[in-house]
């Protein structure tokens, strides 16, 4: 049993409110270096710069209005409601990823939902925190989850359902960040060994299964080109995997150093890197800061994802613990999968760079998941003291207040 003290108290973490706002920061400078215009006055000041770029401007509103007003409200929102309002959450990231898949008419992937003045949302990175919730709920309500069939079955139907619309819309990067959330939250909630080896099989399996399928059919030809162009790069080198090697030579040629921000003739100048300003920014932060730059950045990126451990590790609410888990799942798989494509060590995906990518929804879902970690560390559970079918009981007796 935890006893009382400086780490397990309540209060805002202002340490990791700093972090991730300095880390969405630089992402406003990285987009506009990205996003260096060809036809740009080289000899202004750096912020001009900043200030031209169209999509620098949108992420600043993305930053500075939108994800404060989102990290204020799930900060603040009473922590029995994370509870109570999990399943509702659930289903209602599901319709919406449902009316993506059938009112989306665009070719291949069905990901993105028009709203006002040329913005979109993007349901499936909502989904992710929704999954968060309710699997914290599910697999804090006993000591030994997933411990016999029924409640096997009724974990794997929550997964499931979500899973079946976003391989029905086409976007895989998504379902494996949630398998992945998935798997993390179960392997700390202390599901039995076999449970998480019959997952990791199925995975597996399921993953081979797909590629087979693929294969024999010639189908959804675009996924099938992007891992036959991981497995040979170079036979693929001006289709499938053009993108990759582009991010490897604009990283490569920054060297120690980098070559500078805002440089003409630079290769994102030039937008030799398709989607150097969303999911292949990593390829700009190379070459514009070198191997020094990249490697301060992957330095924040674990501080942060150690951090929220030792924050999971000194919560003693159950529920709350796991969904610190589930949101260290999410972020370090995002940074490991993009940093990862973007050196050409993973297949290409298409997962954005937490808060560095630009993209309203992935900020929005990161900072919505920095939100539910500072609700834990801010309303630490008083129940903390008791087992965890007795505290899952008071849970409800409150939300039936």
């Amino acid at each position: 049993m935890i006893q009382e003290n400086s780490r397990t108290r309540a209060h805002i973490d202002w340490f990791l409110i700093i972090l991730v706002y300095g880390l969405s920061i630089f992402g406003i400078v990285a987009v506009s270096v990205a996003t260096f215009s060809t036809t740009s006055e080289v000899d202004v000041p750096f912020w001009n710069h900043v200030v031209e770029s169209s999509y620098a401007i949108r992420q600043s509103l993305f930053v500075f209005i939108i994800s404060p007003i989102v990290l204020v409200l799930l900060m603040n929102a009473p922590y029995v409601w994370l509870n109570r309002y999990a399943p509702l959450l659930y289903y209602l990231s599901v319709f919406l990823l449902t009316v993506v898949w059938v009112f989306n008419r665009a070719e291949g992937v069905k990901a993105w939902l028009d709203v006002l003045w040329g913005f979109t949302i993007q349901p499936s990175e909502f989904a992710k925190l929704s999954m968060i919730l309710i699997l914290a709920r599910v697999l804090s309500t006993k000591d030994i989850p997933m411990s016999n069939l029924p409640d096997t079955i009724r974990v794997f139907a929550i997964l499931g359902l979500p899973a079946f619309v976003i391989i029905a819309s086409g976007e895989m990067g998504s379902l494996i960040v949630i398998g992945v959330i998935a798997a993390m939250m179960m392997l700390f909630s202390g599901a039995p060994w076999q449970v998480l080896v019959g997952l990791a099989a199925a995975a597996v399996i399921g993953a081979a299964a797909i590629f087979g399928f693929l294969m024999a059919t010639g189908s959804d030809s675009y996924r099938l080109i992007r891992i036959l162009a991981f497995l040979n790069p170079e036979q693929y080198s001006a289709s499938g995997a053009y993108q990759q090697t582009q991010s490897k030579i604009a990283i490569g040629s920054g060297g120690l150093n980098g070559i500078g921000t805002f440089v003409p003739g630079a290769m994102s100048q030039l937008n030799y890197v398709p989607a150097d300003w969303t999911d292949f920014i990593f390829a700009t932060i190379g070459e514009a800061w070198g191997f020094r730059g990249c490697m301060l950045l992957i330095f924040a990126y674990l501080v942060l994802i150690l951090y929220m451990m030792y924050l999971a590790y000194n919560t003693r609410d159950k529920f709350g613990q796991l969904i610190i888990i589930g949101v260290t799942g999410m972020m370090l798989f995002h940074v490991v999968e993009n940093i990862g494509m973007a050196i050409g060590i993973l297949p290409i995906t298409g997962i954005p760079l937490p808060f560095i990518s630009y993209g309203g929804s992935n900020m929005v879902t990161c900072m919505g998941g920095i939100a539910l970690v500072l609700n834990v560390t801010k309303n630490r559970s008083l129940t903390a003291q008791i087992s965890t079918p007795q505290r899952q009981a008071i849970i409800q007796q409150l939300t039936r207040a």
